[in-house]
């Protein structure tokens, strides 16, 4: 059951919702730094090696421009993005890969739910920080990575493309509650997607587009989503 998204603004200190979303875009990207260096640490090519750590280089320049945009609107950088230090803990916990393809997928499909969550509640944003979020998040190098290998992969082998769609459709399920619990304790994230949308229409949504994009990206695959 999706939470309802409506909450009330009254006495939100100015700039506060906009901040914790700029903290978890930059939490975000912390975590993929780490993530994305671990992945080139563990794929089977040099070639492949080589593209990671390049993103995984990337993914510090795009966190520290969003911890900038923070200071510039009064927010602690540090404290903005701490206070979503956990976030994906059960999500790793609960999809560990048990194999290089699993952890590809893993990237490119349950961690862009992530994604087009920020591109969502990024609508809420003041014009200077949409545009930023909306930047940094249009980086398709890993997903044009994961779909080359994962498509060459699964060309001759129908049993890795089955084990692959169902991995996928785990994943999905996983991170939507991600999603669900951020609403949950976080009412400026929920003010944001929230904004100029009616309130029984907000969580289908917002559920209904993340759903969607997951599909897309399944199909990029030749998955069943």
């Amino acid at each position: 059951m999706t939470p309802t998204l409506r909450m009330d603004a009254d006495q939100v200190e100015p700039g506060a919702d906009t901040i914790d979303l700029l903290g978890l875009v930059a939490q975000f990207e912390l975590q993929s730094f780490a993530r994305l260096a671990a992945d080139s640490a563990a794929a089977p090519s040099l070639e492949q090696r080589l593209q990671l750590s390049r993103l995984a280089a990337a993914a510090v320049e795009r966190r520290d421009r969003v911890l900038r945009r923070i200071a510039e609107l009064g927010g602690d950088p540090v404290q903005a993005v701490a206070q979503f230090d956990h976030v994906l803990d059960d999500f790793d916990t609960r999809t560990a890969p048990s194999s290089w393809w699993e952890r590809l997928l893993t990237t490119y499909v349950g961690y862009g739910v992530a994604d087009d969550f920020c591109r969502i509640a990024a609508a809420g944003l003041d014009d200077q920080s949409r545009q930023l979020v909306l930047e940094l998040l249009e980086d398709a190098e890993h997903a044009e990575l994961a779909v080359a290998a994962l498509g060459a992969a699964g060309s001759d082998d129908a049993v890795l493309v089955s084990r692959l769609a169902l991995w996928g459709r785990r994943l999905v399920g996983e991170a939507l509650g991600v999603v669900q619990a951020l609403l949950v304790s976080r009412p400026g994230l929920v003010r944001l997607v929230d904004s100029g949308t009616a309130e029984a229409e907000s969580s289908a949504r917002l559920f209904g587009e993340l759903t969607a994009q997951h599909t897309r990206r399944m199909a990029r695959l030749g998955l069943t989503a």
